[in-house]
């Protein structure tokens, strides 16, 4: 099921991006002191008190501005507001109480969700200073919670209040045998007519569960080939200036669906081939780790030879030249066409991504591909590869450690994963490679 959203609202340059890095435990926000930084919404996980959440991190609001970037940046934090399960609203005690942060508050009451002002910058400040009890003056019912997100302190406090004031946990029983599979693309691709064609044909549909999240329908589906949770999610539109709250949103969307999914199934529209959108949206799933599966939709609308099968995926695999590792399955949500060829190959996606190979079946492989190419060597020195081992799996994950992380160029990476795909497989999922140098506690 999906996880709450914790959104970190407030002024430009009170430090949410740094509260966000230090909530989700690595540097995934860009932090500096410039008004404005951070734009788009960022993503990221945080587990805390037995409760999963993705925290949102967004731009700061400026309540009245005729500037086209920071009106832009406000209606992301407007979306992030109106998807939140829980707001931060984040204030900066070294600049005090402002008028700004007074009609951000005003905004913030509208919304109806659950509001945690946090006082920003209160480091080192031994007894709680008095301009500390002015934030009282906004009227939340949460008490005011004073952290330091470059030091980390106060944040324990503060995720305790977030989880007590999330929506109680869902007490579904989930069955571990179920495959979650989101379905993304563009508007029209037939992501929709999909899911209705596999509902209206499969006898042993268990039910139909409203989406915990506002933005999507998971539909359940027992069947001969397996159990399904289908989350179906609205189109990710083209950007344009009419349409840029709907195309935020709907891109949130997609990201929450992949997000909860066990494999992805990417649909594109055989009567527009494949378009940047789709690579756009390709690339969401491929980042996220996720197995994948790119289904050809209305392939029944095709003027067909005996090479349009091969063209078409040529054609895909050139603009999706990172994904060559995803199956394409040719269908029609019209005439049911390959439907029963598309649930061999989830289950076929699903099943590699969650493989495990020993160390030893690894290590021949490393062998073999390091006696046919040589490690690559700079100046005089040559990469050294000791051993590899998978370290975990959605996706596969492989720690390579060797003598030089420098030295290991991604050209030679990318060869060391080809040889693992040439005698493993891994159809249909990303495999990620770790290179750590011996002797050396860090990720290079």
């Amino acid at each position: 099921m999906s996880k709450p959203i914790v959104a970190i609202v407030g002024r430009p340059n009170v430090g949410k991006s740094t509260l966000f890095n230090k909530l989700i435990g690595e540097r995934r926000s860009i932090v500096e002191d410039t008004p404005g930084v951070t734009r788009d919404r960022i993503y990221g996980n945080c587990d805390w008190g037995g409760r999963d959440m993705i925290i949102v991190d967004t731009g700061g609001i400026e309540p009245k501005t005729d500037d086209t970037i920071l009106r832009q940046m406000r209606f992301q934090a407007e979306l992030a507001i109106e998807s939140a399960d829980v707001i931060i609203f984040m204030c900066d005690l070294k600049c005090g109480l402002v008028a700004d942060d007074r009609d951000i508050a005003i905004m913030l009451k509208k919304s109806g969700k659950p509001i945690i002002p946090c006082i920003n910058k209160c480091d080192g400040i031994g007894a709680t200073p008095a301009e500390f009890y002015e934030f009282y003056e906004l009227g939340f019912e949460a008490d005011p919670i004073p952290v330091s997100s470059l030091h980390g302190s106060g944040t324990g406090d503060l995720l305790d209040a977030i989880v007590d004031a999330l929506p109680p946990a869902e007490s579904v029983e989930e069955d571990d045998d179920v495959i979650s599979v989101a379905v993304i693309g563009k508007p029209n691709a037939g992501k929709s007519s999909i899911i209705n064609k596999i509902l209206g044909a499969e006898r042993h549909i268990v039910s139909n569960i409203p989406g915990t999240t506002r933005d999507a329908v998971d539909s359940r589906v027992d069947n001969e080939y397996g159990k399904y949770n289908f989350i179906d999610t609205a189109g990710m539109r083209k950007q344009s200036k009419v349409e840029d709250k709907i195309e935020y949103y709907s891109v949130l969307r997609a990201k929450m669906a992949v997000e909860r999914a066990d494999v992805c199934l990417i649909m594109i529209d055989a009567s527009e081939g494949i378009t940047d959108q789709d690579t756009k949206i390709a690339g969401i799933a491929h980042e996220a780790g996720r197995a994948c599966v790119i289904v050809v939709n209305k392939w029944d609308l095709i003027e067909k030879d005996n090479n349009s099968v091969k063209q078409f995926t040529d054609k895909i695999y050139t603009e999706l030249s990172y994904m060559t590792y995803a199956p394409i399955v040719f269908v029609s949500a019209l005439t049911g066409q390959r439907i029963s060829k598309l649930f061999e190959t989830i289950n076929s996606a699903f099943e590699e991504s969650t493989r495990r190979i020993t160390t030893g079946a690894l290590n021949d492989v490393l062998s073999d591909a390091m006696n046919r190419v040589q490690p690559p060597s700079d100046r005089g020195k040559r990469l050294k590869i000791y051993y590899m081992t998978q370290v975990s799996v959605t996706p596969p994950t492989f720690v390579i450690f060797c003598n030089d992380a420098e030295l290991f160029h991604f050209s030679y990476q990318r060869f060391i994963e080809n040889c693992l795909r040439n005698v493993f497989g891994f159809v249909g999922t990303p495999i990620k490679l770790v290179i750590r140098q011996k002797g050396d506690d860090n990720d290079k």
